[in-house]
This record gives structure tokens, C-alpha cells and sequence, in this order.
């Protein structure tokens, strides 16, 4: 059941809920909307319906319009969403202060509404929480690493690691997590029909969300390789299930250093067709 109900006093009988169904399931019965029966299954769960009615005279899967944000005049302009978008900088300095437990809930919650391949929504984040969690985490997958450089070497492919790990070793730099206090890995199962692609987004929105608390973010492709190729032990240390597919990594925390300008940068290559 998807307990779509309807406001009948309130509902003006427009019919852009049904104009805007993705599934199409929703017809006006005389002037009412309404969902058949055995149409249900086909719902999409997207919630158009409850977003696009002007009187919030409808309810689908319990979901009450007056729990949804209103978009009138809340919306970023422009000029606003542009500076987000130059501004936003890969961090590899941080303070040693973890980011509040509330704060982290807060991004995570933003970044669990982006989209999703057919709205399957089955992502995963994984989440290290406390700097002093990620420092054994590291510890432990140094200890690996410095193994096999000392020993078989880096398999094709990532032979870069070993000068990597040569940094650690003479100058203690942390290149898996640049010295974040905290990490993040989003995971999907790989049964979905866009497992990598949803995890992608997702942090894409985390990213973005995140700097406009003042939380800087790094995406972390050697962590990425290390649990999912590498090191996959580490996929099991961390929670991850066996039948996920990892979409991408991120390390977070308060930024130690502040930009103060927009990077300049060429235009990508455009092609119109």
C-alpha cells in the first residue's frame, strides 16, 4: 500500500499531479485523483505528486506535506549556486577538531536526496566519525602497505603507491586521508542499475553541501583504490557489504586553510549537435 490520500475540500482538482506522474498511474475519477488499486505496484515513490500539488491537499507513503520544505523564494539565485560551484576546493589541510556528531547527521541527510537511478534509492555511507577512529584505520592500512612495497611490490597499475608510501615512511604524510579527521565511503548494492553512478552523486551533493557549512572535503581516489582493490580486507573492516559496489570516497573536516577567490579555468570542449 502507498496510502495515497486526498485533501477532497483543499484539492482545486487542477490535475498536475497526474500531469506530472512519471508512472502515469494517477487519473482524475471525477475530478478527484486517484491510484487504482492494482496500479500501486507501479509507483515510483518519487513523490512528484506531493511536490508539485499548490494546496498540499495530497499524502502518499505516510508522508505529510506540511513535513516538506516550501521552495517559494528559498531557492540559491544564480550568481549564489555559480560561487558555490568555482569555489568549492579539494582541501588537504585540516584542523584537528572532529566536526560535530549533529553536523555530520545533517550532511549525510541533505546528501541522501540526490538522485537515483530509478529511484531505487539503496545507497549506503559509510562513515569514520571521529579522528581518533580514522588514526587507526591509517595506522593499520600503512602497516599493509609498507609490506608489500618491502615485499612483492605494487601490482600493475599502481606502482605509484610505492613512491607514496615512501612518503610516509620520511615525512609522515598521510596521503590516504591528508590528515582529515574524518572519511566517508558510499556504497551501493550491485544488483541496482546504477550502483557507482548514485554513490557519485551522491557525494557530488555532500561536496556541495558541505561547503556552504564551512566543511572542506578532498574526493579521495587512493583510499578508493586501497579498500576496493587493493586492500579489500578493508571493505570488510569497514562495514561494507560483500555485494556493494563502492561509487567513491571522501575525506572531510574543518579546512586548516581558507580560499579567497575563484580559480580560473578554460572552458571544457563543447560539442552541438
Amino acid at each position: 500500500m502507498i496510502d495515497f490520500t486526498v485533501n477532497t475540500v483543499t484539492c482545486t482538482k487542477c490535475g498536475l499531479c497526474a500531469a506530472d506522474c512519471p508512472a502515469r498511474i494517477i487519473s482524475l475519477d471525477g475530478g478527484n485523483p486517484r491510484i487504482a488499486p492494482e496500479k500501486e505496484v507501479l509507483c515510483y515513490k518519487c513523490q512528484h505528486c506531493l511536490t508539485v500539488c499548490p494546496t498540499a491537499s495530497l499524502s502518499i507513503l505516510g508522508l505529510q506535506p506540511c513535513n516538506s520544505l516550501s521552495l517559494a523564494g528559498g531557492l540559491p539565485d544564480s550568481a549564489s549556486m555559480e560561487l558555490l560551484i568555482k569555489g568549492r576546493r579539494a582541501v588537504r589541510k585540516y584542523k584537528t577538531e572532529n566536526v560535530e556528531p549533529e553536523t555530520i547527521a545533517q550532511l549525510l541527510s541533505v546528501a541522501s536526496h540526490a538522485p537515483s537511478g530509478k529511484n531505487d534509492r539503496q545507497l549506503r555511507f559509510t562513515v569514520v566519525d571521529d579522528r581518533a577512529k580514522l588514526d587507526v584505520i591509517r595506522d593499520e592500512i600503512m602497516v599493509k602497505l609498507v609490506a608489500i612495497a618491502q615485499g612483492t611490490g605494487f601490482p600493475a597499475g599502481m606502482e605509484f603507491f610505492a613512491g607514496c608510501v615512501r612518503q610516509w615512511e620520511i615525512d609522515g604524510i598521510d596521503f590516504v586521508f591528508r590528515g582529515a579527521p574524518h572519511f566517508l565511503v558510499v556504497s551501493a548494492p550491485k544488483s541496482i542499475v546504477t550502483p557507482v553512478e548514485d554513490g557519485l552523486i551522491a557525494l557530488s551533493t555532500f561536496e556541495l553541501y558541505a561547503q556552504t557549512l564551512g566543511i572542506g572535503t578532498v574526493w579521495d581516489g587512493l583510499a578508493k583504490f586501497i579498500i576496493g582493490d587493493l586492500l579489500p580486507e578493508f571493505k570488510v573492516r569497514l562495514g561494507i557489504p560483500d555485494d556493494h559496489a563502492i561509487g567513491y570516497a571522501m575525506a572531510f573536516g574543518w579546512p586548516a586553510v581558507q580560499y579567497t577567490r575563484t580559480a580560473q579555468r578554460e572552458p571544457d570542449a563543447v560539442h552541438y549537435v
